[in-house]
C-alpha cells in the first residue's frame, strides 16, 4: 500500500487549531493513574501502606510532589517539633519530647526562665506551660525538673532544637542520599584531649524532618549506600528511630540520645527496573510499599481530550521562563512532542526535553530582539541540532558516497537489497541502509548465516534467521528436503548485527536468489516476520526512513525510489517537513506492507504466485533423481 502524504505526519495543525489562551499550568496533566495512587497512598494509615513513584526520564520532580502536595495531604500524623533536653538522670542519654509545631523556640525560652525562676515561684509558670503545652512527654519532662536548678542538670547545655516547623510543610524530598542526609547524625568533640558528643552536635536527616509527614526518596540513590535500604526497613517495621553511636565504632564515646517516634509516609522514587529489583530480592517490599504510582511519559490523545496538553506546556513554559509563544510556534512544539513519544497519536511528557527545545528557541528570539517565540525561530532550532548531532551520519553517509561501503539506489540486482538500520555512534542515533546479499547453492536445504558463523550476530538476529529458515521450510519442503542452500549476510558490517527488524528484507533477498529475480534497488525496506510471512512492527522507523531518503536526495531522486515499512508502523509515523515535501512531490514515496507477498511484489516488480512457481520449477530440477533399474535388479529384485 503507498502510504498516504497525510499519514505521514500526525495532524498537527489540527491540534493547534485547539490552542487558546487561557490555560492553567500543571505538571500533572495526564497522570490521572500515577495522581490516584499517590493519594491513595496518603489516604492510609499504618507502617504497610507507602508508594513507589515510577519516575520517566524528564519528569520534573520536586515540582510534582509540590503539586501533588496542594492537592492531598496526608492526613493520618500530624507534624510536631522536636527536641533533645538535658536528661537530670544521665548527662549521656538526653530525653526526646515533641511540641506541637512551631512552639519549640517559645518554650525552651519559657523553661529557661522557669529554671532560672526560685523553686518556690515556679508552681504558677510550670502551671501554664504545661496548659500550652500538653503532650505526655513534656508533662513528664517538668514533672522531673520542677523542683531542679541548672546546677542540678548534667552537663553545659539544657536543649537542643532537632526539627522546628514554621509554616506548613511540603512533601520532603532527599534525592541525594547518604546516611547522614537521611538519617542525621551525632558529630564528636574534643575538650581537653576527652572526645565526647553534646546536645548541639545532634543533627536531624531527612526522616526526622519529615516525621508526621511525607518523604520521598530517590531510590537509585538509596540502594547504593550499603546498609541504608536495611536500616529504613527496620525504623519503617518498629516505628522508632535509634541514633547510631557517634563516630568511629573504635572511639569509646557512648552517646546514646533516646529513640524518636516515627509515624511517617514513605514515597521512593525510581524507574520500573529499580522497582522490579526491590519486588524479586526482597521479600518485605511488597508489604511495606504496596502502592504503585506509575507516572507515564506520554499524553494519549486516543483516550484523552487534547485541551489539557495545553495546560501542561502553560506550565513547561512557565518553567522554562521563556518569552511567549506565536501562534505559529504552537504546531511546531506539538510535532516535536509528538516526534518525542514515537507515536502520532501521543504526545511527549518529558518535561526537560521541552524545557530544553523552548530555551535555545528563546536565546535565538532574544538575539533577535523579538517579542515573541515564532515558528521560525523553532525551526532555526531543529536546524541547529541537526547540524551539532549529524556528524557521525554525515561521515557514514560520505562513506557510501564516495564508494568506500557499496549501497545501490538505482537498478535491479538478483540477491541483493538494501535493508534499514539504525547505527549507534558516539551519541549519535540516526539511520543508514545496509546492503545484504544472499546467494544459493546445491545442498541440503541449510540457510548459513554468516555473520552467526564469524560471531558477529546477536541472540536476536540469529533467532530471527532462524525464523527464515522455518518459513522456507514450510513452504517449499514440507513434502520433501531441498536440494538447494543458501549464505546470507549484512555486508561491509564489522559490528555485532543484532535485533530481527532486518529479518524480512533477508527472507526478501533469499526468494530472490531462489527465484532468480532481481530486486529493485531504489527501494529499501525494513521489518521483521513470522513463520507464516506476516510483517511485524519495528523500532526507529522514522529515522530509518530518513536515513536512506538523505542518501538518495544527495544522489539526485529519480521518483523511483522509496522505503518499505510494516503497516503496523503507520501509527508511528512523523517525518521531517523535506521528506514529506519530496513525497508530495512524487520524488520519494513510502509503502506500507501486512504480509511478505506485498513487499516481493513490489521489491520485485512481479507476480508472488510467478516467483514461487520459479523457485518450485528450480527446486525440482535440482532434485535428485532415482537411477533405472538394471537387468540384474528387474530379475533378482534387488
Amino acid at each position: 500500500m503507498r502510504v498516504p502524504v497525510t499519514a505521514l505526519q500526525p495532524p498537527i495543525h489540527a491540534w493547534a487549531a485547539e490552542h487558546n489562551a487561557e490555560t492553567h499550568a500543571s505538571a500533572l496533566i495526564g497522570q490521572v493513574r500515577a495522581v490516584t495512587a499517590v493519594k491513595q497512598a496518603l489516604n492510609s494509615a499504618g507502617r504497610y501502606a507507602h508508594g513507589f513513584i515510577v519516575t520517566p526520564a524528564g519528569l520534573r520532580t520536586y515540582d510534582v510532589l509540590k503539586e501533588l502536595q496542594q492537592q492531598q495531604r496526608w492526613q493520618h500524623a500530624q507534624l510536631f517539633d522536636w527536641v533533645y533536653l538535658a536528661n537530670p538522670k544521665s548527662a549521656h542519654e538526653p530525653i526526646c519530647v515533641n511540641l506541637p509545631a512551631g512552639t519549640a523556640s517559645e518554650f525552651l525560652t519559657e523553661l529557661w526562665a522557669i529554671l532560672e525562676a526560685p523553686v518556690e515561684a515556679r508552681q504558677a509558670s510550670l502551671k501554664e506551660l504545661q496548659a500550652k503545652v500538653s503532650t505526655p512527654r513534656i508533662t513528664a519532662y517538668l514533672a522531673q525538673i520542677a523542683e531542679l536548678s541548672f546546677a542540678d542538670l548534667p552537663g553545659n547545655e539544657l536543649a537542643t532544637i532537632i526539627v522546628e516547623h514554621q509554616d506548613e510543610e511540603e512533601f520532603v524530598l532527599c534525592d541525594r542520599v547518604t546516611e547522614a542526609s537521611l538519617f542525621g547524625s551525632i558529630r564528636l568533640q574534643s575538650v581537653q584531649g576527652t572526645i565526647s558528643s553534646d546536645l548541639h552536635l545532634i543533627e536531624a536527616g531527612a526522616l526526622l524532618k519529615a516525621n508526621g509527614g511525607v518523604l520521598a526518596i530517590d531510590a537509585e540513590e538509596l540502594l547504593s549506600q550499603p546498609g541504608l535500604w536495611r536500616k529504613l526497613k527496620y525504623i519503617l517495621k518498629t516505628s522508632q528511630f535509634h541514633w547510631p553511636q557517634p563516630g568511629d565504632a573504635n572511639i569509646a564515646a557512648f552517646y546514646q540520645p533516646e529513640p524518636v517516634p516515627i509515624q511517617i509516609k514513605i514515597l521512593l522514587l525510581g524507574d520500573r527496573d529499580i522497582y522490579a529489583q526491590l519486588r524479586e530480592l526482597d521479600r518485605d517490599f511488597d508489604n511495606l510499599f504496596p502502592y504503585l504510582c506509575d507516572f507515564s511519559a506520554h499524553y494519549p490523545l486516543s483516550t484523552l481530550p487534547l485541551k489539557p496538553y495545553f495546560d501542561y506546556l502553560a506550565y513547561v513554559q512557565h518553567e522554562a521562563d521563556v518569552l511567549p509563544l506565536q501562534a505559529d510556534a504552537i504546531p511546531l512544539v506539538l510535532k516535536f512532542a509528538s516526534r518525542l513519544s514515537d507515536y502520532q497519536t501521543e504526545l511527549s511528557l518529558d518535561t526537560i526535553a521541552l524545557m530544553q527545545f523552548l530555551r535555545e528557541a528563546n536565546v535565538i528570539a532574544t538575539a533577535a530582539q523579538d517579542q515573541a517565540i515564532s515558528g521560525q525561530h523553532l525551526a532555526r532550532v531543529l536546524e541547529q541540532r541537526q547540524q551539532r548531532d549529524g556528524y557521525i551520519a554525515e561521515l557514514s553517509r560520505r562513506s557510501i558516497l564516495e564508494g568506500q561501503v557499496y549501497i545501490e539506489t538505482q537498478g535491479a540486482v538478483v540477491g541483493q537489497i538494501n535493508g534499514l538500520t539504525v547505527v549507534t555512534a558516539g551519541g549519535s542515533e540516526f539511520g543508514e541502509p545496509s546492503r545484504i546479499t544472499a546467494t544459493v547453492h546445491y545442498g541440503d536445504g541449510d540457510i548459513i548465516d554468516i555473520d552467526r558463523k564469524s560471531e558477529l550476530s546477536g541472540n536476536i538476529h540469529t533467532k530471527g534467521v532462524m525464523i527464515l529458515s522455518a518459513y522456507i521450510a514450510n513452504v517449499f519442503a514440507r513434502n520433501e528436503t531441498m536440494a538447494l542452500s543458501a549464505t546470507i549476510v549484512f555486508e561491509q558490517s564489522y559490528h555485532e548485527v543484532d535485533g530481527d527488524s532486518a529479518s524480512l528484507a533477508e527472507l526478501c533477498c533469499l526468494l530472490s536468489a531462489l527465484a532468480e529475480a532481481p530486486i529493485q534497488q531504489g527501494l529499501a525496506i525494513t521489518g521483521a516476520v513470522d513463520q507464516f510471512g506476516q510483517v511485524q512492527a519495528i523500532g526507529a522507523v522514522n529515522e530509518k526512513i530518513e536515513g536512506f531518503y538523505e542518501l538518495c536526495a544527495a544522489r539526485g531522486l529519480t521518483g523511483q525510489q522509496g522505503v518499505i515499512i510494516p503497516a503496523a508502523n503507520l501509527s508511528q509515523l512523523n517525518l521531517e517537513p523535506h521528506v514529506i515535501a519530496a513525497v508530495e512531490r512524487g520524488e520519494f514515496t513510502v509503502y506500507a506492507v501486512k504480509h511478505l507477498n506485498e513487499a516481493l511484489e513490489l521489491l520485485t516488480q512481479a507476480d508472488q504466485k510467478g516467483l514461487y512457481e520459479k523457485i518450485e520449477q528450480r527446486l525440482r530440477e535440482l532434485q535428485p533423481q532415482e537411477p533405472s533399474p538394471s537387468v540384474w535388479q528387474r530379475w533378482f529384485g534387488s
